[in-house]
């Protein structure tokens, strides 16, 4: 019989999450949380390092006139770090510099289309300039990263030099990568401007309390370091309602992730918690009943057992247990 196949962030959530030997299941929320409090032997989650680890090349310090401070002659380095993702679409970028404006309350903000960078409140002339480029189709700005999504059917290497060189040229020019504007309108430009959804609220019941501990703690650190990051829409009858931001938006492995790590997670130490789904924007709704007719007309094609590949992604076929 094949191995069951899941995507490393699956596994490694999943994996990381169990309590050691002993640990009985909590009783209740309250209960609950005074466990968490003093959980000790409960790793935190970390994001995997195989086949993704920081790349610095040579061509990735460049030697910048100081213009704060500093005589004529005077130089700085600049180090601007490249990460991979388990999302091969997606690029993470370390610019060594604050990404976010400082009196944001969103942990991040993402551009899905060219007009979203020019709309308020949070225009942004760098990911206009990114959007710009053949191929890219999203920004993510998190406090201290930038995640840059192509199209698949984009080469990395025809595209990544001048990303990186618009970064670059962003960082050490002293420009705003993030402008704030009044905004007029009931609607904002960007996604991510509200207040963070996994920030605590006196309104909020002691299982949505724990839930967002858990998030906050266990999961969102691992998304981070994956050039992503995770938002808590609702609890609902059992189920958690979570959106995916960033390289994690659109990566093949991100449905597996939810439900055999997040979910596992939850349903574990919360038993009021019955089951995990992510929110879709209407283009994402679009994308998946696509996928889901690709899929039936290749059953009928090659067979009842037939499942679409994702070989050469990095993601369902590349972790077994």
């Amino acid at each position: 019989m094949a191995a069951r196949q899941l995507p490393r962030m699956a596994i490694r959530v999943l994996s990381q999450a169990r309590p050691s030997t002993g640990v009985d299941r909590l009783a209740s929320v309250s209960s609950l949380r005074r466990r968490l409090h003093g959980l000790s032997n409960l790793p935190s989650i970390s994001a995997s390092s195989s086949g993704r680890r920081t790349s610095l090349r040579a061509c990735q310090q460049r030697n910048i006139p100081s213009k704060i401070g500093a005589g004529a002659g005077a130089s700085r380095s600049i180090f601007i770090q490249t990460e991979n993702t388990p999302n091969p679409d997606a690029l993470k970028f370390l610019p060594n510099h604050p990404v976010l404006p400082p009196n944001l309350s969103s942990p991040f903000l993402e551009y899905l289309s060219p007009r979203s960078t020019l709309a308020p409140p949070h225009p942004s002339p760098l990911a206009a300039k990114l959007l710009n480029v053949d191929g890219i189709t999203s920004v993510f700005y998190g406090v201290d990263f930038i995640t840059v999504t192509k199209a698949a059917e984009t080469n990395w290497a025809h595209v990544k030099p001048e990303v990186f060189s618009l970064i670059t040229e962003a960082v050490t020019s002293g420009e705003q990568i993030v402008n704030t504007v009044e905004n007029r309108s009931d609607q904002a430009g960007q996604d991510g401007t509200e207040q963070d959804t996994l920030g605590y609220d006196e309104n909020d019941s002691e299982v949505v309390a724990m839930i967002k501990e858990l998030l906050e703690t266990r999961i969102r650190p691992a998304i981070l370091d994956d050039g992503g990051d995770i938002e808590f829409r609702g609890f609902e009858n059992g189920n958690v309602l979570l959106k995916l931001r960033g390289a994690c938006r659109t990566c093949d492995s991100s449905t597996v992730t939810l439900k055999n790590g997040i979910e596992s997670m939850l349903m574990h130490y919360i038993e009021e918690v019955e089951s995990v789904t992510q929110v879709l924007d209407q283009e994402e709704e679009i994308a998946m009943k696509e996928f889901a007719r690709f899929e039936e007309k290749l059953k009928q094609q090659k067979g009842p057992d037939a499942v679409a590949s994702t070989v050469g992604k990095g993601s369902l076929d590349t972790a077994e247990y």
